[in-house]
């Protein structure tokens, strides 16, 4: 099933469950964060491949994530603070240019990832990622922490380490969690 979805691409990788912080001042996203406010509905968040995040419509990659948001504050006039939370990965099959440059994008859901719990091998990421949340502040999250799920710990790990937004980007695109986490695993060992 397809649905329409309006497009923020962005310079980063928004995974299921993550939170990201926004700034949005241009007319377009301030009028889809209003109307996605208004009737509780979702963006979509995508890399871009090609373009900027401001002025004429970037080109995305075609897996992003769905957006919802938590929260919102206007520090300032013209300025709009975001706190959004990742939800469902998507697959753009087709996109429109609105007048303003704002992309209205045909998706199709991919599957919600199944619980698989993370392998006795990988228990040491469970372990380094804790080290990491702890540091930085897991309070960040909305979603409740779940330690044992190898596709909660490999999106957390994704977004906190020091990778490429391609790098990012290629994991969001896999499919199964566990080959997520050894992807990871290769990526730290081979630093």
């Amino acid at each position: 099933m397809m649905d329409a979805l309006p497009l923020f691409p962005l310079q980063c990788v928004l995974f299921p469950d993550g939170r990201r912080e926004l700034r949005v001042f241009e007319k377009r996203y301030m009028d889809m964060a209003a109307g996605c406010m208004k009737d509780e509905q979702p963006f979509g968040v995508c890399l871009i491949k090609q373009g900027h995040e401001v002025g004429a419509a970037a080109n995305p990659h075609r897996v992003g994530t769905s957006a919802y948001i938590k929260q919102w504050a206007m520090p300032q006039s013209g300025i709009l603070a975001l706190a959004v939370r990742g939800r469902r990965r998507f697959r753009v099959r087709g996109i429109q240019v609105q007048k303003d440059q704002l992309i209205l994008a045909h998706v199709e859901w991919l599957p919600t990832e199944l619980p698989m719990p993370v392998p006795d091998k990988q228990l040491s990421l469970v372990r380094f990622l804790r080290q990491i949340l702890k540091e930085t502040g897991a309070a960040r999250y909305f979603a409740a922490p779940a330690w044992d799920q190898a596709g909660w710990v490999a999106n957390r790990l994704a977004e906190a380490l020091p990778i490429a937004n391609r790098q990012r980007q290629a994991l969001l695109e896999m499919d199964d969690p566990v080959q997520r986490l050894e992807r990871l695993a290769g990526m730290l060992k081979h630093g």
